[in-house]
């Protein structure tokens, strides 16, 4: 490998870039590798990377602050923008002694529901004044991309202040009807807890938190919506029952009646997404929607969370759908595999059953 680093690593963006890539990964002892629908693929004309080339290609990422964290913390998160080509999320870290690096490549484009293949339904979150919503899943799976195109629908619809705090900005929004100040942990905020500990006096009316890190994070999306905001963020959770006990049980004991009491009355709604390989190539969503309505609310309030699955699946009139089902929708019109839906469904007994009715 050259060790004119910037070089070679333009080469290799462009190269995530133009084949599609949805990822970049660094790593001493093998090739270059991209993520391709969902799947890594060694970049068999690269060589295989040296500990110095490690090294030189993720240092030649980094601002001089970016080094200093890097070298305190061991790891570093970052936008990096490769001219106006392409934008990547980066994370640049260390294991067993050596530089690596993962990037993700964000779209330039932000892409409208209906170009996500999302169900009709995202518009009603999208027109809603208050409240909590959460889009979870597992990484990678378009988390952050739903949750931008959203976000850019109350945009292009609505008179709005949109405040975000994202560690690093991913989606970059050109403002239309609503103001959209973007900020970033490390250059615009000094930590994650501070920028959101300050934001309500910052006059929002639409909040987006990059991801539910800690408690600040989830008490404040909480305070926010109680108080008369939206508020978007994310949650690495696989399933809308699992995301409400993943919360609750992230606080000790003695708060946990208090927090029940707040998210049955701020949650308006749970997106649970995945990426599924698709037949003959690429990869096509599936999902879990679950719109708060009174039944669930009383089944947070009560923590029979457990119920939760039930209701989601006999309303569906409401606009619900349970993963199974939108599993079930994709093998029926044959774009997925019966096996690919087994290996997604939480409950492949169930998803068999499913399939037989419909």
């Amino acid at each position: 490998m050259p060790n004119n680093y910037e070089e070679k690593l333009k080469e290799l963006l462009i190269a995530t870039a133009k084949q599609n890539a949805s990822d970049l990964h660094i790593a001493v002892g093998r090739r270059p590798s991209l993520r391709v629908d969902g799947v890594l693929v060694s970049l068999q004309k690269e060589v295989i990377i040296t500990p110095e080339a490690a090294e030189g290609l993720t240092m030649a990422m980094l601002t001089d602050k970016q080094k200093e964290r890097f070298a305190h913390d061991q790891q570093v998160d970052f936008a990096y923008s490769l001219e106006d080509k392409a934008r990547f999320r980066a994370n640049v870290y260390m294991q067993r002694g050596y530089h690596s690096a993962a990037l993700r490549l964000i779209p330039a484009h932000i892409r409208t529901i209906e170009e996500l293949r999302l169900p009709p339904i995202l518009h009603d979150f999208a027109k809603l004044t208050q409240g909590f919503i959460l889009i979870v899943g597992p990484a990678g799976h378009g988390k952050s991309t739903t949750m931008a195109s959203i976000l850019d629908e109350i945009n292009h619809t609505r008179t709005e202040h949109i405040i975000t705090v994202e560690d690093p900005i991913e989606y970059l929004f050109s403002q239309d009807r609503s103001i959209v100040s973007q900020r970033e942990v490390g250059a615009d905020t000094e930590s994650f807890d501070s920028g959101l500990r300050t934001i309500l006096r910052q006059d929002p009316d639409v909040i987006m938190i990059g991801e539910m890190r800690d408690l600040t994070s989830i008490g404040t999306a909480m305070t926010a919506s109680e108080t008369g905001h939206l508020v978007l963020s994310t949650l690495h959770t696989n399933s809308a029952a699992q995301t409400i006990d993943r919360i609750i049980d992230s606080f000790p004991p003695v708060q946990q009646g208090q927090i029940v009491s707040q998210l049955a009355a701020t949650l308006v709604g749970i997106i649970s997404l995945r990426l599924i390989p698709r037949l003959g190539g690429g990869r096509v969503p599936a999902y879990e929607i679950m719109i708060v309505n009174p039944a669930i609310r009383n089944l947070v309030r009560e923590r029979k969370v457990y119920q939760v699955d039930l209701v989601i699946e006999t309303s569906l009139q409401e606009g619900m759908i349970s993963l199974n089902r939108s599993l079930a929708r994709l093998v029926k019109d044959k774009e997925i595999s019966l096996e690919t839906a087994e290996l997604h469904s939480l409950n492949p007994g169930e998803l068999r059953i499913l399939l037989e009715k419909i």
